[in-house]
């Protein structure tokens, strides 16, 4: 309803008299004197009589217009009074229609069943006691004259509403007794409707034809009300009296209804006073309600406290007959088979929902062997529920929410059991698992909590409503548990659950959803109604209430005992990987193929041996966080491939393993590289792109080698890598966002996957264990790069060094060369060098242009080595196959070079050049190399040599020469 106040009309008021227009009279007036005082015309005075005729019509003109106006404003104003009006009484009547919803009497329930809220009822709980006035929530305003006042009380008063009480101590009704009685049979009526048995309770004795459900028992915590007629009433919390019209109020009854007639009774609250209409009923109707009350919440009386299972008998006929417990008149049994083949079990928590469940299971394997049933039980409530069956030769499989990859394993592998039965029964050419020559004991799949299951799976679901459609030739049954069946059970799968079952609930729906009436709503709460459901099979008209039988620690011990004999079977599924898997447990693998480990493929029911298969395949990629088993991988495989090569880890070697392989030096048909992310952050960016590039080039080129790379995370030039690659598994990671980056589902990510437990492709797969010492040896592309991380031995008797500081590489030099000469670059390297080491000492002495008999002349053009004179087989120091024959090394950094241009061009053009790795721009400004070099790691005395105009060679220098 509008919470906006009615603006009622001010009161009409008439429209003011316009005023004379004596100024416009007299300038005719004034116009005709002065003609005629002009003219002399008499008939010049006739236009003066102008403006008194003016004055006249302009007068009769304003009498005209105010009556057009006060009838326009008359008529607006009526409109706004009706539409006032009419807006009142519209919300009187949606205000009445609400209030009536709110606090209906024994009509308004009949016609519309009352919600039934989780407020217990207590003495402020309200009753109605009849219809009469009652305070409007409509306001006015505006309005102050008489009309309007008398409107703003009609609207503040709402007529025909239900008048309400509180409870409080209860009701006296003083009236004749036929009257007295009518009323108090509303007043009953109306309290048993509204709310439940648990919640209201009916004590003392009661009149024949009044026992309504709430009479039946008094549990804890219920509002007593007792009906006091012709003796005291009952103790209780609250009375209903009936008393003669001239009878005292009894003590503490503040409520007090004084009637002789119900269209006119008096009601008093306290020295409050108001005329109403009390409602009232008749014994027959009375009877009628309380009959249809009795039939919907069967009394907890009528069942027993406390069944055990042992108490009862076992149900001799039927399939899968069990007992669940007892009935009103017997032990209740139902039949999965008969009355399934599956089943819903609903009930809200404490209800007793898990103790029907493992009584179910436990009644079947009391009278079913292991050959006959078997159980697979799901547990999505904490993992303990069914901790007492597992011990049952009957059980194979429990599945908790603890173990959340077990539990989507074990629902997945229900599909391959699918399948399997199909096929025994194809072979057998039987349409069912009853016909001939099928030996195969039925699957009865008992899940709890059956919502939670579907809530972290959800696209399990499917899996349960084709069991549920397929289920009943396949021999497989199910049994779901949930607290509410609305919004979890899809129709699909509730079309094929025929068998229902409900312990108490809270929402009607979801007793109505499952048994067709609201009787599990209507049980009390607390411990009394625990362990009570309502069983409905396809051929009962309504449910039938039980109490379920308790199965404690010695019934299970004594059917284990009675079935000890009997051989245990096995899964509807394989075990789950080891985490632990030893390499040489694997079953064997094809000619040229390489083991990994196990894949787990519960929806086909076996776990292959994955495979790599070299030559046939480009390789696979391996992402994973520390600790996963990247390593472990690898080892497994160096442990199978004898000639397995590995780049190594260092980024200098690993940078000559790689031009190894491009260049085909290294024949190896497994090439494994470890950690790539983590060897591409060693090098600077130029190289770590540099590398990735050629590195994948390689891969794609392949076609004879099986590449597996092994990374931290897939980003960057890591991932185009991994791209090439023809599979890729899936180690632990760190984040759900690195899983999700690295190519896998949300589903697939775990934070406490075991050490080589992963995923690969669809596959969850774990990866053998090899123990270091199984490990073959391995090649690590040390022949690859063997000569350049060799010492540096000159190849001409003539070099020059470009570096940053010159001091402590000339002395490292020196110790290291003691038969050549070492001096810094600048005039002084000239004077000290002599003419022994071909440089020209004097100005102009070029030995380009000395004649070649001049002595000296050799020597100077003859810098390098003599034919013959390997510098490999040279003593370190000598540069050439002479003792004694000494060079000259010139040490100095780029702008001592820049400056002795003339005999920078000579080195270049017959010397050696040697760069140090942190001078790399020198190298291409000086030397003219645009190329990358190989990579060289700056200030650990490494450094590039140029011969003859050729590529850069990575050298090391000796030690001590590090910036």
């Amino acid at each position: 309803m509008s919470s906006e106040p009615i603006a009622l009309p001010a009161a009409v008021q008439p429209p003011r008299r316009p005023p004379i227009p004596f100024v416009a009279a007299l300038v005719p007036v004034a116009a005709g004197i002065v003609l005629w005082t002009v003219t002399g015309s008499v008939l010049s005075l006739c236009f003066a009589l102008l403006g008194p005729l003016m004055i006249g019509g302009s007068l009769l003109d304003g009498i005209r217009q105010r009556r057009r106006e006060l009838k326009r404003l008359t008529v607006a104003a009526e409109d706004a009074w009706a539409r006032a009006e009419a807006e009142i009484t519209q919300r009187h009547l949606e205000e009445g229609e609400r209030l009536w919803r709110r606090h209906p009497d024994v009509a308004r329930c009949l016609i519309a069943e009352p919600l039934h809220d989780d407020h217990p009822v207590d003495a402020g709980t309200v009753v109605v006691i009849g219809r009469g006035e009652r305070t409007s929530e409509t306001r006015v305003t505006g309005g102050d004259d008489g009309r309007g006042r008398e409107l703003r009380r009609r609207a503040a008063t709402l007529v025909d509403a239900p008048v309400t009480v509180p409870l409080g101590r209860g009701v006296c009704i003083r009236a004749p007794r036929p009257v007295g009685l009518a009323i108090a049979r509303a007043l009953l009526a109306q309290l048993c409707l509204r709310h439940l048995p648990g919640r209201l309770a009916l004590v003392g004795p009661l009149p024949e034809g009044w026992a309504f459900a709430q009479a039946r028992s008094s549990p804890r915590g219920a509002w007593r009300v007792s009906i006091g007629l012709d003796a005291p009433a009952a103790v209780a919390d609250s009375t209903i009296r009936v008393c003669g019209p001239d009878d005292p109020v009894p003590d503490g009854i503040t409520t007090v209804i004084d009637c002789v007639d119900p269209s006119d009774a008096l009601l008093r609250i306290g020295d409050r006073t108001q005329r109403i209409t009390a409602e009232c009923v008749s014994a027959a109707q009375l009877q009628a309600l309380a009959l249809a009350s009795a039939d919907r919440a069967v009394g907890e009386a009528e069942l027993p406290d406390r069944v055990r299972l042992s108490d009862l008998a076992a149900e001799p006929g039927g399939i899968l007959p069990a007992v669940l417990g007892t009935g009103v008149d017997a032990a209740a049994a139902v039949d999965l088979v008969a009355d399934g083949p599956h089943a819903i079990v609903t009930g809200m928590t404490g209800a007793g929902k898990s103790e029907l469940l493992i009584t179910w299971v436990a009644s079947l394997a009391r009278t079913h062997g292991p050959d006959q049933v078997v159980f697979v039980l799901a547990d999505f409530k904490g993992g303990t529920a069914f901790d007492p069956l597992a011990g049952l030769p009957h059980v194979t499989a429990v599945l908790t929410d603890l173990d959340e990859d077990g539990a989507r394993r074990g629902v997945e592998s229900l599909t391959s059991e699918l399948r399997r039965r199909e096929r025994v029964l194809a072979e057998a050419g039987a349409k069912d698992i009853s016909g001939t020559g099928v030996r195969m004991p039925r699957l009865v799949i008992v899940v709890d909590e059956f919502a939670a299951l579907v809530q972290e799976h959800p696209d399990l679901g499917a899996v349960f409503t084709d069991i549920a459609a397929r289920g009943r030739a396949l021999g497989m049954h199910l049994i779901l548990g949930t607290q509410r069946a609305a919004g979890v059970i899809r129709d699909a799968l509730a079309a094929n659950c025929p068998l229902r079952m409900s312990l108490r609930v809270s929402d009607p729906a979801d007793s109505r959803l499952v048994i067709g009436s609201e009787a599990a709503a209507e049980l009390e709460g607390g411990s009394r109604s625990r362990g009570i459901a309502f069983v409905r099979r396809p051929q009962d008209a309504e449910a039938a209430p039980l109490r379920v039988a308790l199965t404690g620690p010695e019934d299970l011990r004594a059917i284990g005992a009675l079935w000890s004999h009997a051989e245990r079977p096995s899964g509807p599924w394989l075990p789950a990987l080891p985490t632990r898997l030893p390499l040489l447990e694997l079953p064997g693998t094809a000619e040229g193929e390489i083991a990994i480990g196990l894949a787990d493929e519960p929806h086909r029911q076996r776990q292959p041996v994955i495979t790599l298969r070299p030559g046939r395949e480009r390789g696979l990629g391996v992402i994973g966080g520390p600790g996963a088993g990247k390593s472990l991988l690898l080892r497994v495989l160096r442990s199978q491939e004898a000639g397995a090569f590995t780049i190594p880890a260092d980024p200098e070697h690993a940078w000559d393993v790689l031009g190894a392989l491009e260049r085909g030096e290294e024949p190896a048909r497994l090439v494994l590289c470890d950690d790539l992310d983590r060897l591409l952050s060693a090098y600077p960016t130029e190289y770590a792109l540099a590398f990735a590039e050629r590195f994948e080039q390689f891969v794609r080129a392949a076609e004879e080698r099986c590449v597996v790379v092994t990374a931290g995370r897939a980003s960057g030039a890591t991932a185009r890598i991994l791209d090439a690659l023809s599979e890729r598994l899936l180690l632990r990671l760190p984040t759900r966002g690195d899983h999700l980056a690295a190519g896998g589902e949300s589903a697939t990510f775990r934070r406490d996957r075991p050490p080589g437990r992963g995923h690969l492709g669809e596959r969850e797969v774990q990866v053998a264990w090899a123990d270091p010492g199984m490990e073959a040896a391995s090649s690590a592309g040390a022949a690859a790069s063997a000569e350049s991380r060799a010492g540096w031995i000159p190849q001409r008797r003539l070099v020059a060094v470009i570096s940053t500081g010159a001091a402590g590489l000339l002395d490292a030099l020196r110790e290291a060369y003691p038969a050549w000469q070492v001096v810094p670059a600048g005039p002084a390297a000239v004077q000290s060098a002599g003419s022994g080491n071909g440089l020209p000492t004097r100005p102009g002495d070029d030995p380009h242009t000395r004649p070649r008999d001049e002595p000296g002349a050799e020597l100077g053009n003859d810098l390098r080595t003599r034919p013959g004179d390997d510098p490999r087989t040279r003593p370190a120091g000598i540069p050439s196959g002479r003792p004694g024959d000494a060079g000259c090394i010139i040490v100095g950094d780029a702008e001592s070079w820049q400056r002795d241009w003339t005999r920078w061009q000579r080195v270049r053009a017959e010397g050696e050049i040697l760069v140090l790795s942190e001078c790399a721009a020198q190298l291409r400004t000086l030397v003219g190399v645009r190329e990358l070099p190989p990579y060289a790691r700056p200030h650990q005395g490494r450094a590039w040599r140029v011969l003859d105009g050729g590529p850069p060679e990575r050298v090391i220098l000796p030690r001590g020469s590090a910036g």
